[in-house]
């Protein structure tokens, strides 16, 4: 069926000023025939309702299919349009930590995905508050990278941004200028960064000597980006942000997140948790949870150059969402990691 190009609903949250291909009639409906297009021959027709939501960083549209259940279709900026090709790459990989998508079209970025049901924050909600519930997900989630550590250069090819552990100190370098250069960071600060240099450097060496492989790192691991399909089993969307680089800097966001809930008595558990599928590649504990301090740090950088991700145009000025956001996060490097 024919889709009508106004929706039920738009959600543009806080950022209604930003600029994104929403905003162009003609890509609307070049998205909606595709999408209808792709349902079809998924065999999961569109019955004619559907929502937006209106980010700097995606559009999503929310289909509800024959069957009774829900399809979401996304499109990323240019910056990210990587997650496409990489959902369909992870779903043939691993498969039990991932959706698989209905259908992606790599050139444009775009991707039709099935419903995951609630999010692990909305199950949260839920249910009694327990200082446990991040430890399953953190160590299925590691599984999931070890996994994909043969992979790593493949996932690069997919065009997901190379961050090794040994080029840190260069992403370091960049950002700062960036930010620099946009204002948004003030002189006073990038005195404080530029001073802490020579301690990003040896913080690279130290990661890089605990010996354990780059692979994908999620980059924004939140509760939002996860959902727990039955219980005791979880699966990971949302690669928008995501990096090739030492996994362990995959670790910051959660911890933040168990912290802010529970307190910091919740993190050794969950820090073990997280390194136990690594001890099966002769590290020792004790080494693992050395190598975290280090790569707490070091995840702020992949969390600063995620913000440059945008659809361009979306922000002119330096006091807006990206450039702030960025500085921010590059600045959180000052900050002692929660692990």
């Amino acid at each position: 069926m024919r889709l009508d190009l106004t929706p039920s609903a738009v959600d543009r949250g806080g950022y209604g000023d930003a600029v994104t291909p929403w905003e162009n009639p003609g890509w609307r409906a070049d998205a909606l025939a595709w999408a209808t297009r792709e349902l079809s021959g998924a065999g999961r027709p569109a019955t004619g309702e559907w929502r937006a939501r209106v980010r700097p960083w995606s559009v999503l549209l929310r289909f509800t299919v024959a069957d009774g259940g829900v399809v979401w279709f996304k499109a990323n900026p240019p910056g990210s349009a990587f997650e496409a090709g990489l959902a369909r790459a992870l779903a043939d990989w691993v498969p039990e930590h991932v959706l698989r998508p209905l259908a992606v079209d790599t050139g444009r970025g775009w991707s039709l995905l099935p419903d995951g049901g609630d999010d692990f924050r909305t199950l949260l909600a839920r249910e009694p508050a327990d200082p446990r519930s991040w430890e399953a997900p953190l160590h299925q989630y590691a599984a999931m990278q070890r996994a994909l550590v043969p992979h790593a250069d493949a996932i690069e090819r997919l065009g997901v941004p190379g961050a090794r552990t040994t080029d840190l100190t260069g992403l370091f370098d960049r950002i700062l200028t960036e930010s620099t250069q946009s204002t948004a960071l003030r002189p006073d600060d990038r005195t404080r960064l530029l001073a802490l240099r020579p301690q990003v450097a040896r913080w690279c060496a130290e990661l890089a000597a605990a010996g354990v492989a780059d692979t994908l790192d999620h980059a924004d691991l939140h509760e939002g980006q996860l959902f727990r399909p039955r219980p005791g089993r979880f699966t990971f969307f949302d690669w928008g942000d995501a990096l090739v680089s030492h996994p362990f800097c995959s670790f910051l966001v959660p911890a933040r997140q168990a912290v802010r809930a529970h307190g910091p008595g919740v993190l050794p558990r969950l820090r073990d948790a997280y390194l136990e599928p690594w001890t099966g590649d002769g590290h020792t504990a004790a080494d693992l949870r050395h190598a975290l301090r280090p790569a707490g740090r070091l995840a702020t950088l992949g969390r600063a150059a995620a913000w440059g991700r945008l659809f361009p145009g979306a922000y002119t000025s330096a006091t807006s969402t990206g450039p702030v956001e960025t500085a921010g996060s590059l600045l959180a490097i000052l900050d002692e990691p929660p692990v």
